[in-house]
């Protein structure tokens, strides 16, 4: 039998490796993407010819509506684990962050993950051992200045999984969030060699994490190996947080 990952976000850069990397360790996958179609389409095409015993398909939704969910869900057949890698950032202090602005974070990174979870809650109810995973953010736990609302949307999903961990355990659903610190990603654009420099400095280890990184942990908590982790932020940011 297969093995199903829905990758939510897949055409970015942290949810790319992920997929690679739960491609290598045997999963099929469910590519998400909304606009970039090229991206998760190139990605398609390179695991299928490096893994051809394996499915691997396209889906698009749009997180930013209020449709997103649904649209996504309908899709999903067979599934036995979700990782949410999708993203949706806003830089700015919080009175010149627009109203459209907090409703697309709130939708992107709350509303549609935790309605697709609805949506797909009784397939993966079907396994013995299930996954949920989101990739979450130091900033949910800390907090940034001019990245507010994105820290709020952040935290709700942290606090989304202690509660949802408690629902599902039950189910063998495990639950749990990866906090990422500092990635080395387009998200990252509006900094200058300065400003990253300085951030260099806070950080023990004296770099930005990589892509890579994130994929590793993702792959070791749905491995099968850390089936006795539910409700917890696994921090990777190089000690910047402890």
């Amino acid at each position: 039998m297969k093995k199903f990952a829905l990758v939510v976000g897949a055409s970015g850069a942290i949810g790319n490796a992920i997929a690679k990397r739960l491609a290598f360790d045997g999963w099929s996958l469910y590519l998400h993407f909304n606009g970039g179609r090229a991206k998760a389409a190139s990605l398609t095409e390179e695991l299928t010819k490096l893994f051809p015993e394996q499915e691997f398909l396209l889906v698009q939704a749009d997180f930013g509506s209020e449709e997103g969910a649904e649209r996504l869900a309908s899709q999903i057949y067979s599934l036995k684990a979700v990782v949410f890698a999708g993203g949706h950032s806003f830089y700015g202090m919080l009175e010149d962050t627009p109203a459209i602005e907090m409703d697309k974070l709130w939708r992107v990174h709350v509303q549609n993950p935790l309605r697709v979870l609805a949506l797909l809650s009784p397939k993966l109810r079907k396994n013995d051992w299930s996954h949920v995973l989101f990739i979450g953010s130091i900033w949910g736990e800390t907090g940034a200045a001019f990245e507010s609302v994105y820290s709020a949307v952040k935290g709700a999903q942290h606090a989304f999984v202690k509660a949802y961990a408690k629902e599902v355990a039950y189910n063998h659903i495990l639950v749990n969030a990866i906090a990422p610190g500092l990635i080395d990603t387009s998200m990252n654009g509006h900094l200058n060699d300065e400003e990253k420099q300085a951030l260099y400095e806070e950080i023990p280890l004296a770099r930005a994490g990589k892509v890579e990184d994130v994929a590793n942990l993702v792959s070791f908590y749905l491995s099968g190996q850390a089936n006795y982790v539910t409700g917890q932020i696994i921090r990777i940011n190089g000690g910047w947080y402890i």
